[in-house]
């Protein structure tokens, strides 16, 4: 299951961790993963290349771990894209994060969003 908690302070964003990787099909083949990612990455490009905002990361793509930090206060572009991404993978977590239930399988979740206050 892959997990991401996005780290807010009132209304600002402080960070965010993806971790683990969903399991929804084989490795290469799994939707869910790549949208996940999909979102995480672009958002972190356009918060460097379109925001020109100072962040810090740290990804381990053998694990599915990646880490961003803002070491300052976020200007209004970046919230913007920070945004844009917790909708998107609410869109996700609606689609894919409710537990399903096979024949041969207890329930199971792909996809947990979690936004802590700090």
């Amino acid at each position: 299951m892959t997990t991401i908690v996005i780290f807010k302070s009132k209304d600002s964003y402080k960070g965010f961790t993806c971790m683990g990787h969903a399991g929804f099909g084989q490795s290469g083949s799994d939707i869910v993963c790549a949208a996940i990612s999909i979102l995480v990455i672009n958002t972190l490009n356009s918060i460097e290349e379109l925001a020109k905002e100072k962040i810090i990361t740290e990804i381990d793509e053998r694990d599915g771990c990646i880490e961003c930090h803002f070491p300052d206060e976020i200007n209004e572009k970046t919230k913007l894209l920070m945004d844009s991404m917790v909708m998107g993978l609410k869109g996700i977590e609606q689609n894919y994060g409710k537990k399903e239930r096979t024949l041969f399988s207890k329930e199971k979740r792909y996809f947990e969003l979690i936004i802590k206050e700090v």
